[in-house]
């Protein structure tokens, strides 16, 4: 059955915000809604990320919110995390309405080691959506045993009387379906789950899902130095790149070095075994989904890999200081997350479950996309199948799309003399849903043809960004040579007693520079000030 009703629990799949202005302009008024309730909420203007996210936890009675971060997407769809430490106003660069969604940020390693069931509730939702929209992707058994449960979750138990022949191909549990898939989905609902509660049956989801190689994956879609279609993830467990029906590279966190990015072009510099020292290069489709990429990349290695927050750095885009972003993780780490949940005392609250799962919109005729899939493992070498199809999640609805993004080939082969290539794929456009060999071999023809162009527009990116990198050179270097200069001149008209200042005090030079400019320049100052002093006095 249902669990009991509470206000201070979420319903559905997701925490929807609609941010509209007020008529004052100090103010700023928030419309939260979801498929339960609305609320208002009305802050200042100026208020931060911070103040809204503990406004949304505090209404959901949530203490174990490290985990969880307010996404939001630009008029470019472009995904953001909204930033705690910066004004709300700021980072939004569309006009209202906003939209906004809770979602999962960091993944936990073990979520069903959380210390409360809310928290394993969200978490829950969330992976039951990255279920939905082909992101969590898995064998047919996997995906039947997981259906099973989010089924006895939301129903309960089967009852003939309630549940007639074919009653489990209503809900949408995956991008595609299969006839197959549902009776089998039907026969561990009816056999195996019987007496299961709602907490159980979630419980047993999430043991599951933790299991899956593609557990704690959002995907952003990229090229690799060949041109071929590749999305990077960032998992409770390292750095990930899947590629057509393989994850093709797995770096974990502690092999991870440094995390760089300059326009579309992302690098990732790594440490294995043996000293072997690797470089990954990948192309994101605009600058910034490339930026995004790389600070999630940045927040995501310090959450994991530090055991302190205070061991957190600010970490540059570049080498050098005047050029590239920069950016500085705000939050605890996994292990005081951890730490400090197991100091939770307190009767844990109520949660209101309901339907959330979709209703199918497709026939019964269409395939199901996740078939096959090995287990994971922990070697961090060579490719790991994980599926007989490739790895393509479907758009998700707003507001967390997988961004479209045309095709780009690559500039360069490798990157300081690094090893950068990648096995070759046959997969589908990001996006799209998967294909034969045929479209296969069409996309392939495709991006022969579209080559030469790509690569001249590359080269002439390549020869703008590095004509820009000698401006903002020069300009550094003459703004330094400049305060230099005035340094020196204020030291060599002071009454230090140096042996260098007083040779510089004792040549022609600087004795014609002292009485032709710098003491009428003095004398004008002086005058100026006096005569600003008067005004004041006056008054």
């Amino acid at each position: 059955a249902p669990r009991a009703a509470c206000p201070h629990a979420s319903k559905g799949g997701s925490q929807s915000i609609s941010l509209t202005h007020s008529l004052l302009c100090s103010f700023l008024v928030f419309a939260v809604s979801s498929s339960c309730y609305c609320f208002l909420l009305v802050l200042q203007r100026d208020a931060k990320g911070q103040y809204l996210f503990d406004l949304i936890c505090h209404h959901l009675n949530l203490l174990e919110k490290d985990y969880f971060g307010i996404r939001y997407v630009d008029p470019d769809k472009q995904r953001h995390w909204l930033e705690v430490t910066k004004c709300i106003a700021k980072q939004m660069k569309s006009q209202p309405p906003f939209t906004m969604c809770l979602r999962v940020k960091f993944y936990p390693p073990d979520p069903a080691a959380l210390k409360e069931e809310i928290t394993r509730y969200l978490v829950f939702l969330q992976i039951k959506r990255d279920l939905y929209h082909g992101r969590l992707l898995c064998k047919t058994s996997d995906a039947a045993m997981l259906a099973a449960f989010i089924l006895q979750a939301e129903i309960g138990d089967y009852d003939p009387g309630k549940h007639p022949e074919g009653y489990s191909s209503k809900f949408q549990f995956f991008p595609k379906h299969s006839e197959k898939l549902e009776r089998r989905i039907s026969d561990i609902h009816k056999t195996e789950l019987i007496g299961q509660t709602p907490e159980t049956s979630e419980l047993n989801f999430l043991q599951k899902a933790q299991m899956l190689e593609t557990y704690g994956v959002d995907p952003h879609p990229c090229k690799d130095v060949s041109g071929n279609p590749a999305f990077l993830a960032f998992t409770p467990f390292g750095f990930v790149v899947l590629q057509g029906n393989k994850r093709v590279h797995f770096l974990k966190w502690n092999e991870v070095t440094k995390l760089k990015f300059e326009g579309k072009i992302f690098h990732i510099y790594a440490n294995q075994k043996e000293d072997k020292k690797i470089i990954l290069t990948y192309f994101a489709p605009t600058p910034e989904a490339c930026k995004h990429l790389w600070k999630c990349g940045v927040e995501n290695q310090a959450f994991y890999k530090l055991e302190k927050s205070s061991q957190v750095r600010t970490v540059s885009s570049s080498n050098l200081f005047f050029k590239g972003s920069r950016f500085r993780y705000s939050g605890r780490v996994a292990k005081e997350v951890m730490e400090q949940s197991a100091k939770i005392k307190r009767e844990p609250p109520e949660i209101h479950s309901a339907h959330s799962t979709p209703v199918r919109s497709v026939s019964h005729g269409d395939s199901f996309m996740p078939r096959s899939r090995s287990l994971a493992t922990n070697t961090s070498e060579g490719s790991a199948v994980i599926s007989d199809e490739a790895y393509s999640p479907s758009d998700s609805v707003l507001p967390t799309p997988v961004a479209e993004h045309s095709l780009e080939l690559a500039v360069a082969r490798q990157v300081n003399g690094a090893p950068c290539s990648i096995e070759e794929e046959k997969e589908s456009e990001a996006g799209t849903p998967s294909v034969g060999e045929a479209g296969d071999l069409t996309d392939s023809r495709a991006a022969v043809e579209g080559a030469g162009g790509a690569s001249s527009l590359s080269e002439v990116e390549q020869v703008n960004k590095f004509v820009l990198s000698v401006l903002r050179l020069l300009l550094v270097t003459i703004g330094l040579l400049f305060v230099l200069l005035l340094l020196l001149i204020v030291l060599t008209e002071s009454d230090l007693d140096v042996a260098f200042l007083r040779d510089i005090r004792q040549t022609p030079e600087f004795e014609q520079f002292h009485y032709e400019y710098f003491c009428p320049l003095r004398r004008w100052f002086a005058c100026k000030l006096r005569w600003a002093g008067s005004l004041l006095i006056n008054k």
